[in-house]
């Protein structure tokens, strides 16, 4: 359609604001299991697994707000997704809007789409391009 032609020009800002619209969902996830802001129904010592995906999810989530290393991160938060979804979703029930999942099916498929496309705008991975 003639109508959407036209908006392919600003793939790149959608890919950039979409990048750091998830990071800042994701950093909350992060900021909530490290430090219980904003306070939620699970604060507890963290150890194991809670405090890796804690930290993971906050520096992860910088990274990516920031669009550095963009891709490895993006990896890594993707593999943290699938694993949260089976070890802790999945067992709940089957489907994901009964067990909770919902939310990390999207970050982790969102994630891979970074993986492959890339930082989009407003990245400093894109730092480099700029002075060519």
């Amino acid at each position: 359609m003639k109508l959407f032609e036209g908006l392919a020009q600003y793939g790149p800002q959608a890919l950039g604001v979409l990048r750091i619209m998830t990071a800042l969902q994701f950093i909350e996830h992060g900021t909530q299991k490290l430090f219980n802001f904003p306070p939620g129904p699970h604060a507890e010592a963290l150890t194991g697994l809670a405090l890796s995906s804690g930290i993971l999810e906050f520096a992860g989530g910088v990274l990516l707000a920031v669009g550095l290393f963009t891709r490895p991160v993006a990896f890594l938060l993707c593999g943290e997704m699938a694993i949260a979804y089976f070890m802790a979703h999945a067992p709940r029930d089957f489907f994901p809007v009964n067990n909770g999942g919902d939310s990390a099916i999207s970050f982790c498929f969102i994630f891979l789409y970074l993986i492959f496309a890339g930082p989009g705008a407003f990245a400093l991975d894109n730092r480099n391009n700029a002075k060519a």
